[in-house]
């Protein structure tokens, strides 16, 4: 979900041996691009960290300058992602933390033809609702069929 989905993205590009599917629900590849405004990420860069206050939780996120650089230095979205496991991802269209469009962006950089994204039109980022687990329980199930 969210950051682990870019992790998640990083792991099975680099040991594609140790995955045999996919299931991400509001994948955040390359938010160090996209995710911070140009006065945040001045900020990161010359500062060397930021404090962002966020939705879930009670104390705020620290984005370091080291962390960013790191961020830069994995973006997958620019090129495609040799990745050849049935790949399952889930997003809700109202998600503020994610934008939808990223997931449709990641589906077409991935290699694997069994790319499936459903997308939830009330959905949020974190898709916790009763339904939204559901819909996330049946793309496990349906991934661990094709194996």
């Amino acid at each position: 979900s969210s950051m682990g989905g870019w992790l998640m993205l990083l792991v099975a590009r680099d040991h594609p041996q140790k995955v045999a599917a996919l299931v991400g629900i509001a994948p955040a590849p390359d938010f160090t691009d996209w995710g911070f405004t140009v006065d945040e990420k001045l900020q990161i860069l010359s500062e060397g960290r930021l404090e962002k206050v966020g939705r879930y939780a009670d104390l705020p996120m620290v984005y370091t300058r080291a962390f960013w650089q790191s961020g830069e230095a994995n973006r997958v979205l620019f090129s495609g992602l040799p990745i050849d496991v049935p790949v399952r991802l889930l997003h809700g269209m109202a998600d503020a933390e994610v934008p939808a469009n990223r997931t449709i962006r990641l589906a077409e950089v991935i290699r694997s033809a069994k790319v499936q994204v459903t997308l939830i039109k009330d959905g949020d980022h974190r898709l916790s609702r009763e339904a939204d687990l559901a819909l996330l329980i049946a793309a496990v199930e349906d991934v661990t069929r094709t194996l």
